[in-house]
């Protein structure tokens, strides 16, 4: 199918869909009709423009003829010939293949990897950075399970994150962290480097993952802090364990038994359901290069030079010198850039 031919298809979709919301429909039909029509609406409104710019470029081709219009047209044409290709290249994005998941909430999984202590003081700061930047962006920041360390790093940092668009802007943040600095134990000012794996996780719904009861073994024991302190004396910590595919889930943030387990049922789907996802895709992302990555979390993806500084991104090859913004949850200039790459690898395997 031509991109004009595209173009045409999504107008008269949209014309369709608004018939039948006019028409009326009720219940489930309903909602799903206005959150189509939501989505289409704004690349509608971008074909409007890119057809009224060729509309005005067409006539001010024909006033090139004309002596008293010619500096006048001449000056409009190259304001459109400027402004055409970006709307195309707009509209060419907007076609491209959508992730089902890119509008989903996440859960963010932050662990210490190598190097012992240090990387527990890492993962806390990075935990609270994404933190920060939940908040920069509105969306939700809920805990699911944290538990420090002796020296108040983080052995293991889980949590929810709400909003529209949670996993399209955070997917690509999956991989090893890495950090070059002196540790505050080093007493011979020493530059130490320690990795931190992040995983992020479209949250899935009951209906996208059939999880059998009976595949499930579920333990209960007492919860525990630092050091060996018990958090409760009931058995309120959870452990699931899904039997087919070996993946466990242990929670115990909460004092109830029953939220604790439901909190690791929410975990569990959502790695079962990213487990299905990569499965399906792995075809494609293996026919795909692209300079992105595959969001592995084997891969070493970011580095964060505190002596100097900087933060580097690898895949893109983008180096900031402002690794306290970052800190402060400002990763919206890596994101984006991330994002455009992923688009621009996408555009190429189109053509």
């Amino acid at each position: 199918m031509s991109f004009a031919d595209a173009l045409e298809r999504i107008a008269a979709r949209a014309d369709e869909v608004r018939a039948m919301l006019s028409e009326g429909v009720a219940g489930d039909d309903y909602a799903r009709l206005s959150k189509e029509l939501s989505e289409l609406e704004p690349i509608v409104a971008r074909i409007d423009e890119l057809r009224a710019a060729e509309q005005a470029q067409s006539e001010a081709e024909s006033l090139l003829a004309d002596p008293e219009m010619r500096e006048l047209a001449e000056g409009e044409l190259r304001d459109l010939k400027e402004r055409i290709p970006g709307l195309q290249h707009e509209l060419r994005i907007a076609l491209l293949p959508k992730d089902e998941a890119d509008e989903r909430s996440a859960i963010l999984e932050i662990r210490p990897a190598a190097g012992g202590d240090e990387a527990a003081l890492f993962a806390a700061e990075l935990f609270g950075a994404y933190q920060k930047y939940a908040a920069l962006r509105g969306w939700r920041f809920e805990l699911l399970e944290y538990a420090d360390s002796d020296l108040g790093g983080l052995k293991e940092g889980i949590a929810e994150i709400t909003g529209r668009g949670v996993f399209a802007r955070l997917k690509f943040e999956s991989g090893v962290h890495r950090v070059q600095r002196v540790p505050a134990t080093e007493s011979q000012g020493r530059i130490h480097t320690s990795t931190v794996t992040v995983a992020v996780l479209p949250e899935a719904e009951e209906v996208d993952v059939d999880v059998d009861e009976g595949d499930l073994r579920v333990d209960v024991y007492r919860a525990s802090g630092a050091g060996g302190q018990h958090v409760n004396k009931t058995e309120s910590a959870v452990r699931i364990t899904h039997l087919p595919s070996g993946i466990v889930v242990a929670m115990q943030e909460e004092k109830s038994q029953h939220k604790n387990r439901a909190k690791a049922m929410k975990i569990l789907r959502a790695r079962l359901y990213e487990q299905q996802r990569a499965a399906l895709h792995a075809t494609r992302a293996a026919d795909r290069k692209s300079q992105v990555g595959t969001g592995d979390r084997s891969e070493r993806i970011r580095t964060y030079n505190f002596p100097q500084g900087r933060v580097s991104d690898h895949r893109i090859n983008l180096t900031l010198y402002k690794i306290d913004r970052v800190m402060l949850g400002e990763f919206d200039e890596f994101i984006d850039a991330l994002i455009a790459e992923d688009q621009a690898a996408r555009l190429a395997a189109e053509t």
